[in-house]
């Protein structure tokens, strides 16, 4: 029932695993949208269980949290807040870590992945500082391997990546490629798969997440003809990184210096004016695109750059803001390596030995590090800052104590 004073729900009788959740993790994802996802998902229990469904999806995310802590510690952090509440206390156990594998595995990955793609969206409002350029939201896509338990199943199902011995690395690897918005690091879309699957392949799975008005950068390695084409039917625009072995004539200088260009499928020739790139991609051998150059000039390499974005009015967005945005692509590596270096830790080697634990583990630390970013862009707002000012590892560290109930105070009269 809810406190008239406080205006917080109180633990009523029942089931201690009705009640619990993650607390902070549990704002992000209502009750409501994990019972919705475990139904459409077909994994509604027929009788009555001590670990429904609803709880198992809430405890993937806490593996995904408490990374490297036993089954059964995780579960221990879950209870928090509620362990002193006597009346569950004789009612209710911490399952053994066999019972908490054997509910996994009845949960599946289907329902995590379900409630990902149903929840993750882009988090930035208009108010959000860093999180578009002009009328854009910056949005990009790149690549990860995760390693996993070195088993025959997942070995056979992932593969793993060729040493200098040529016997194999360490460990069976999966290909991750992802969409996220840069402001925020976010990640809203994900696919993976073995290890012999390329990026470019994997990404195509995440392009269902673009929608008009999104801005999405790509690194050099992703360029393909076909595939600028696929992220361009999406409705959002482009900005590629072009390789040098990429012709690109210039068929029109602009006033902020950029130029417009066209490419072309393989084997096609460049043309050599605009009025024949116009013909060419009337029949859809070839898409005009608009260029900018440009030096990164504090580098000792000087390296240059070229992007090829689908915004041709220079007016809409100058050259600069263009190269500022291609800049803030690395956002996404740096997401990555919250992920790897502070939500995972040193080991980085998740723990699941079959396939589809593994692509459920992987769901719940991209649900756990979505929520994560949800709060620091909460928190960013109201404050008026740009959400990067803000810890990833003060707010993990934050998070874990709300969610293990650590961070709970003694009950007093005058609260």
């Amino acid at each position: 029932m809810e406190d008239v004073e406080t205006g917080r729900d109180e633990p009523r009788p029942g089931r201690l695993s009705d009640h619990l959740s993650l607390g902070v993790i549990a704002r992000v994802y209502r009750r409501d949208q994990v019972d919705d996802a475990v139904t459409r998902c077909g994994r509604r229990e027929k009788r009555e269980r001590l670990l429904p469904a609803r709880l198992v999806v809430y405890y993937v995310i806490a593996l995904g949290l408490f990374f490297g802590d036993a089954y059964e510690e995780v579960m221990r952090k879950m209870v928090g807040g509620l362990k002193f509440v006597s009346a569950w206390e004789k009612a209710w156990k911490v399952p053994t870590a066999s019972a908490l594998c054997q509910a996994r595995k009845r949960l599946g990955e289907a329902p995590v992945r379900e409630l990902f793609e149903q929840v993750c969206q882009p988090l930035a409002t208009t108010a959000t500082i860093g999180a578009f350029a002009g009328r854009w939201r910056l949005m990009a896509i790149d690549g990860l391997v995760w390693d996993v338990p070195d088993t025959a199943a997942n070995e056979e199902a992932f593969g793993r990546s060729p040493s200098r011995t040529g016997q194999g690395g360490a460990f069976p690897q999966v290909r991750m490629a992802a969409l996220s918005e840069v402001g925020t690091h976010a990640v809203v879309a994900a696919e993976f798969g073995p290890l012999k699957i390329g990026e470019r392949q994997l990404a195509e799975g995440c392009l269902f997440a673009l929608e008009p008005g999104m801005l999405v950068c790509f690194d050099r390695g992703f360029y393909s003809f076909d595939f600028y084409g696929q992220v361009a039917a999406t409705g959002a625009d482009v900005l590629f990184r072009m390789s040098k072995s990429v012709k690109l004539p210039v068929l029109a200088r602009l006033a902020d210096d950029s130029y417009l260009s066209a490419i072309t499928a393989n084997r096609t020739a460049a043309p050599a004016t605009l009025a024949v790139a116009e013909q060419m991609a009337e029949s859809g051998r070839a898409v005009i695109v608009r260029v900018v150059e440009y030096a990164i000039s504090d580098r000792d390499d000087a390296d240059q750059y070229r992007v090829a974005t689908s915004i041709l009015d220079w007016q809409e967005l100058i050259s600069g803001d263009l190269a500022d945005a291609y800049r803030h692509r690395w956002e996404i590596e740096i997401a990555f390596d919250e992920i790897e270096t502070h939500q995972i830790g040193h080991s980085r080697v998740l723990r699941s030995k079959s396939p589809e634990m593994v692509r459920q583990e992987i769901w719940g630390i991209l649900l756990a590090h979505y929520a994560i970013r949800a709060l620091m862009t909460e928190a960013a707002n109201d404050s008026d800052i740009d959400p990067d000012r803000l810890s990833f590892l003060g707010s993990l560290r934050v998070i874990r104590r709300e969610a293990d109930g650590s961070a709970d105070f003694p009950p007093s009269p005058h609260r």
